[in-house]
Parts: C-alpha cells; sequence; structure tokens
C-alpha cells in the first residue's frame, strides 16, 4: 500500500489558530483577575502614529456626518481577499451595542479598518479588557476610543435604577459613578462615562498602559445622534 502523502499544515490556518488561543488565554485570565503577558506581534501593522490613526477616525466620521462617504466605493471582494488570514485595523473602538451606532459606517471605514467591542453602555469589562489588548498587543492598532452616544438608554436606566427584567441592572454599577457626577443631567453622564471608562482602559492594564509610551492613544468622544458628528471629550 503506498505511503499517504505527508499534510502540509497551511500558515494561514496555524496564524489564525495562535491567535485564537492567545485571545482566549487572555479571556480566561481576565475573568481570573490575572493579567499575562501579551501574545508577541507578528510585525508592524499600520504605519500611523497614534495621533494620525485618531485623525483618520475624525476624518473619517466628517464624511459621514456630510454625507460624502467614501467606503463604499472600495471593492468588498478584494477586502474580503486580503484580510482571510489576517487582520490589520488601525484603531479600535469601544462602542455601545445601540443599533444606531453602526462604528464602521460612523467613521466611513470597511472590512478590516477597526477593531470593535459593542457592549451596552459602552462599559469596560475584564473581557473588553482582553478583547482591547488583543487589538493592542498583537493587532498594533495605534488608537483606542472609547465611543458614547447622546440619549444612552443604558446610561438612562442607570439614572433611574429602576426594577428591570433578567440581568440588565448589572450594568448599573459600572455607570453608577459617572451618573453621580452628572448631577442628574444625561448628557453630562454619558460624556462622564466615556471618560471613565477611557481612563480605566489606561489604568486597569499593563498591555495598553505600556502602549501609551509612544505605540497608542485612548480617547473618549461621544456620538450626536441627531447629527451623526464625533465630539472628543
Amino acid at each position: 500500500m503506498a505511503d499517504k502523502p505527508e499534510l502540509q499544515e497551511d500558515p494561514g490556518r496555524r496564524h489564525f489558530l495562535r491567535d485564537v488561543l492567545a485571545s482566549a488565554v487572555m479571556v480566561a485570565a481576565a475573568r481570573g483577575g490575572i493579567e499575562v503577558a501579551a501574545p508577541e506581534r507578528s510585525s508592524a501593522q499600520t504605519k500611523l502614529t497614534p495621533d494620525e490613526a485618531l485623525q483618520e477616525l475624525l476624518t473619517g466620521n466628517q464624511r459621514f456626518s456630510s454625507k460624502q462617504m467614501t467606503s463604499f466605493a472600495h471593492d468588498l471582494s478584494i477586502l474580503k481577499e486580503n484580510t482571510l488570514s489576517k487582520q490589520e485595523p488601525f484603531a479600535a473602538v469601544l462602542g455601545c451595542a445601540d443599533s444606531r451606532i453602526p462604528v464602521e459606517l460612523v467613521f466611513d471605514q470597511t472590512i478590516g479598518h477597526i477593531f470593535v467591542a459593542r457592549v451596552a453602555g459602552n462599559i469596560v469589562t475584564a473581557e473588553i479588557i482582553a478583547s482591547l489588548e488583543y487589538a493592542v498587543a498583537v493587532l498594533g492598532v495605534r488608537a483606542l476610543l472609547v465611543l458614547g452616544h447622546s440619549n444612552c438608554g443604558a446610561v438612562k436606566a442607570a439614572m433611574k435604577a429602576d426594577g428591570v427584567p433578567g440581568q440588565i441592572s448589572a450594568l448599573y454599577a459600572h455607570l453608577r459613578q459617572a451618573v453621580d457626577q452628572s448631577g442628574g443631567d444625561l448628557d453630562g453622564a454619558i460624556k462622564a462615562n466615556a471618560k471613565i471608562q477611557a481612563q480605566l482602559l489606561r489604568t486597569s492594564s499593563t498591555v495598553i498602559r505600556d502602549a501609551l509610551a509612544g505605540k497608542l492613544r485612548v480617547d473618549a468622544a461621544t456620538y450626536d445622534l441627531a447629527t451623526g458628528k464625533v465630539t472628543l471629550c
């Protein structure tokens, strides 16, 4: 019987599995309150500086809010082909889960450009930190933006602190500091929350904190549902 041909491992699949495993390890460690060394980044993912990466987001939002978007002109088939085995986002955004804030559209970006984490109230949890550490340490994003938005239902609910079904009230504790600082003003609470969550990212992760020395910037901003404009806090 002829020998079976030796199987050759696909490098793309190997890198993908490595990245998935690295992410899983960081999430598990974060849940246990343990910080682990970040996986080694294979190469520089973007030539943008942190300031340039943030400006790229803001310029894209200007195109979005003025109805002059360019992202739809990109050849999606080429984008998909180029991102099958790797991703090279230049920025990461922590946004609210609200359906009215589609992050890629808001910044006029497309496939592979932004690493997005979304959760109601754009709050920082262990799982969110783990995900964004991956974006910083492995993918090499240069800007990390916490994006709140006007009329945020999560913040509004936390201000009322009414009884709610299921586990919705678990959000309240993460939003309490912003609510306390707001003096009862919803817009003030939304802005304060974005700034508080951004500061948590800067201080709660050694991976992110170390990257702030010239490799990354972390900012807070709010999105106006009426105008479509993003404003830094």
